[in-house]
């Protein structure tokens, strides 16, 4: 069902291009068409139908140009609307701070949605590579799982320690000591709470390891895993997950690229960097610096890469001795692992890119 608000003249709609903005939700789109010199030529409501925004598409002419949020909804109308657009941007929320300045609704959304993409000032996520589709689901359902399995171990752990019950390590979560755990509760309800958490445990470490299965079978239709799984400290599950999250290294020009994707880039933030003395600005002397991580990026991506550093770190080879390198160097341990976690990311694009194999002599020779 296709719902007009406002409909300019007729000429107007014939122009050669068109910037389509749409705030998407679960029964309705709220439509803006925007010819190119910023005239709003057109209004509507859509019904969250595939039918009906084809035929709504279809009534108008010229170059078209859609955008939307990235959202629940992203990838089944980015696979939607693909073929039949010139162009199609999928936005990043967090990045488009213009849409929360000012009044806010479904109209309003769309209109500054239509506009930001006429003038180009979007910020787009990615979406492109249907090849590796099968894989991401599976790599998402895997992590899915692996961060439920996390919170009821860490729910598990609090509920022993709200009677003040020591349970460090993982011996709380093994079957043949349950029977003695449970029996250090005094209190009945709160022991079937705890019962009712191990068989959240028991579920969830099933379902892993079936998500582990599949993820592992559907990797192998992917070439470069069987590469990628040769990096020290990658091995199988990390390099499809790192296939899967990353799904093509020509998203990326250079490693920094990456690193500031992953949540591995550097940050410097300055503030006070001048004052006035006797009148005459000059440079402060006591500027606020904070050097930190990049804050935008993919979480995921970010963890299997620290992950695989952390794991580097410790293990005996050649990633291990660029790491000692590295402490020699005065480097402190928390960013020397970090380092690291760069390294491997930027080792992990470049035999991507080129289609090589690990080589650990050429990492030798490279300094921290």
């Amino acid at each position: 069902m296709i719902v007009p608000i406002m409909t300019y003249e007729r000429s107007t709609l014939v122009n050669s291009e068109k910037y389509i903005g749409l705030d998407v939700h679960q029964a309705t789109i709220s439509v803006a068409v925007m010819d190119s010199r910023g005239k709003l030529v057109m209004e509507s409501i859509l019904e969250t139908k595939a039918t009906t925004i084809l035929d709504f598409l279809a009534g108008l002419r010229g170059t078209l140009a859609v955008t939307f949020e990235e959202g629940t909804w992203a990838a089944w109308l980015y696979d939607l609307l693909k073929p039949h657009v010139a162009k199609l941007v999928v936005c990043n929320p967090r990045k488009n701070a213009l849409l929360k300045h000012g009044n806010k609704s479904d109209k309003i959304d769309a209109h500054k949605l239509a506009d930001l993409l006429r003038l180009n000032d979007l910020e787009p996520v990615y979406h492109g590579e249907t090849g590796v589709r099968m894989l991401r689901e599976l790599a998402r359902s895997y992590l899915t799982i692996v961060k439920d399995l996390s919170r009821v171990m860490n729910r598990l752990k609090a509920l022993y320690r709200s009677w003040a019950i020591p349970c460090a390590g993982r011996d709380v979560y093994y079957t043949r000591h349950r029977s003695e755990w449970l029996g250090k509760i005094p209190e009945a309800g709160t022991r079937r709470r705890a019962e009712q958490l191990y068989q959240q445990l028991d579920m969830l470490q099933h379902l892993r390891q079936q998500a582990r299965r599949e993820l592992l079978t559907e990797s192998r239709k992917h070439a470069i895993t069987a590469k990628l799984r040769k990096i020290p400290s990658l091995g199988p599950i990390r390099s499809a997950l790192a296939v899967a999250l990353i799904q093509t290294p020509h998203r990326f020009r250079t490693k920094r690229q990456l690193w500031a994707y992953s949540g591995l880039a550097l940050e410097t933030r300055t503030s006070g960097e001048h004052c006035y003395v006797h009148g005459q600005l000059r440079r402060s002397k006591k500027q606020i610096s904070i050097r930190g991580l990049n804050k935008d990026h993919n979480h995921d991506l970010k963890g299997l890469f620290k992950a695989a550093g952390t794991r580097a770190s410790v293990q005996p080879g050649p990633f291990q001795d660029f790491y000692q390198r590295s402490l020699t160097k005065g480097i402190k341990p928390t960013m020397a692992r970090l380092t690291l976690a760069r390294k491997i990311a930027a080792i992990t694009l470049s035999m991507w890119k080129k289609g090589e194999n690990f080589d650990a002599e050429k990492l030798k020779s490279q300094a921290p």
